[in-house]
């Protein structure tokens, strides 16, 4: 499970992060793309863009289920 304490600083604010466990699978970024981003000199993902619709919640949803690490936490500053 994702831990708000142990999240990347480039997360925009808001209610989705991903924290330090990330493995740079990119299976979130493929999932979401509008709202995950790689980060490939540090490999890491991070959360670009919080979602604005229930579609785009139901995307960053699928991501954070998709995380094979659980990395991506629904938990932050909403």
């Amino acid at each position: 499970m994702a831990d708000i304490n142990d999240k990347y600083g480039d997360n925009v604010a808001g209610k989705f992060y991903v924290d330090r466990s990330c493995i740079d699978c990119a299976a979130c970024n493929l999932t979401a793309p509008d709202h995950f981003k790689l980060d490939e000199d540090d490999g890491h993902a991070f959360v670009i863009k919080q979602p604005e619709t229930a579609e785009e919640v139901e995307l960053c949803v699928e991501a954070m289920e998709g995380c094979p690490v659980e990395s991506i936490g629904d938990d932050g500053d909403a």
